[in-house]
């Protein structure tokens, strides 16, 4: 998999040793001598992974990492800091700064390319997500970039994997300050867990007597329920070869034992925050789907769900030869109520009435709100005669019992007109059943409201 790889040092050979290194892989390579050229590349979008040297003038490494971690529009993109400083401390700071990873020169090369390979997977996965909840924005939702950003990557539920009880001790008072931590000995078991819990890590210890750390990494990778949970390794310093391992399978992140407490601590929460991001973002794009198809008010479908669906059911009606009839309701005089009652109490009446509707009807049929009071059901496998039976009970139901309005403070009588109409052998579209169906309405209307009127099947 290639990727747009941003190298940032302000010494020029090593640039050109990174670009060469990267180049022979096939990766594009974007370069950058100082941070604020690093950053304005990053707002443009030309970078899917940095490659952060920390020393450097004016704006060191650190303060070009935060930055772009604190930016909704770069918070996505994953760092990866590039130094000579190899204390816990310093690495300490770099993940604190909202880096992905820290690499300490001179950089193995094996390494560096199995990191770059492993977040170009996981920035590719985010993109699509990124892109849709950015278009969600225009219908009227929060910033969804903006609150992902936010998230501290604290108080997430932690799966540790490992057999042995004084590591499993000491791993689990250092994470139960910030995380649930749950525990399990055995890896079979653990991806049971992991499936079946709502966890935002799983810890997986490659020295599982007689089991295969490795092995559970990829039954985690490939199933739907456990795909996206973020996995991190722990490994000896003679794992090297299968932590690579770990990252081509989709390991996210791995630890090298003496484990660091705020190592641990740190790798963790960027995990846990990485996972919440994507989640923010998923649940956006998932809003802005049901934003465009449904009803805020009443929580049934819209006009512009209903008039594609109804065109779909009315032709596949005519192809297999099957009945198919259309109601339109709309509630008699709800405009006195807006003017009597204000219109809360409207609204109010206007959800009691799609529940009421949605209660007289099957899985199957089409229920969408038009507009105003108005709403229309669309009968697949229903005639003439079934149609009007079901209109006539939505009716009784409406008519029966008085609706609450003003937080159940207050009863009103309300009462319904129906419009019926099913599909005729001449009909061409799903606008001529519209067109009776409506002509029917106007009918009731007309004749005194509170009726249902059919159609004319001639």
């Amino acid at each position: 998999m290639t990727a747009r790889v941003l190298v940032v040092d302000d010494i020029a050979a090593n640039v050109k040793l990174l670009e060469a290194k990267l180049s022979a892989e096939y990766f594009d390579v974007v370069t950058a001598q100082s941070g604020p050229e690093a950053l304005a590349i990053c707002e443009r979008g030309e970078a899917d992974i940095v490659l952060l040297d920390v020393m450097m003038p004016g704006m060191n490494g650190f303060e070009v990492c935060r930055r772009l971690k604190s930016t909704p529009s770069t918070a996505h993109i994953p760092v990866v800091m590039v130094t000579a400083l190899d204390q816990p401390r310093d690495r300490l700071q770099g993940l604190d700064a909202g880096a992905d990873d820290f690499l300490t020169k001179p950089l193995d090369d094996a390494a560096l390319f199995a990191r770059v390979r492993s977040l170009s997977r996981l920035k590719t996965m985010t993109d699509e997500l990124r892109g849709r909840a950015i278009a969600s924005a225009r219908l009227g939702i929060a910033d969804p970039l903006a609150a992902a950003a936010a998230e501290t990557g604290l108080n997430g539920r932690i799966l540790l994997v490992e057999d042995r009880p004084t590591v499993v001790e000491r791993l689990q008072a250092v994470l139960s300050a910030f995380h649930q931590v749950e525990v399990e000995r055995d890896a079979q078991q653990a991806l049971l867990r992991a499936g079946e819990g709502d966890f935002d890590g799983v810890i997986v210890s490659l020295n599982l007597q007689g089991q295969d750390g490795l092995r559970l990494c990829s039954q985690l990778r490939s199933l739907q329920s456990t795909r996206d949970i973020p996995v991190l390794l722990m490994g000896e310093v003679d794992d090297r070869s299968r932590i690579l391992r770990g990252l081509e399978i989709g390991a996210h992140d791995f630890l090298m034992r003496p484990i660091d407490r705020n190592e641990l601590l740190a790798r963790v929460r960027t995990q846990v925050r990485r996972k919440r991001f994507t989640e923010r973002l998923r649940d956006s794009v998932q809003s802005s789907m049901e934003m465009a198809v449904m009803d805020q008010l009443t929580g049934l479908h819209n006009r512009r769900f209903m008039d594609n669906r109804f065109a779909a059911m009315f032709d596949e009606s005519a192809l297999r030869a099957r009945s198919l009839s259309i109601l339109v309701l709309d509630v008699d005089h709800f405009k006195t109520v807006n003017d009597s009652w204000g219109h809360d109490a409207g609204d109010e009446v206007l959800r009691e009435f799609a529940d009421r509707v949605r209660a007289c009807t099957r899985g199957i049929d089409l229920v969408a709100r038009m507009g105003g009071e108005e709403i229309v059901v669309v009968l697949p496998d229903t005639g003439r005669d079934a149609a009007y039976q079901v209109a006539e009970r939505i009716r009784e139901r409406v008519e029966r019992e008085p609706f609450a309005i003003r937080n159940r403070s207050r009863d009103i009588k309300v009462t319904v007109s129906v419009g019926v109409a099913h599909r005729r052998a001449g009909d061409v579209s799903s606008a001529d059943m519209m067109k009776r169906a409506d002509d029917a309405l106007y009918q009731a209307k007309a004749g005194g409201r509170n009726r249902v009127i059919v159609a004319s099947a001639a």
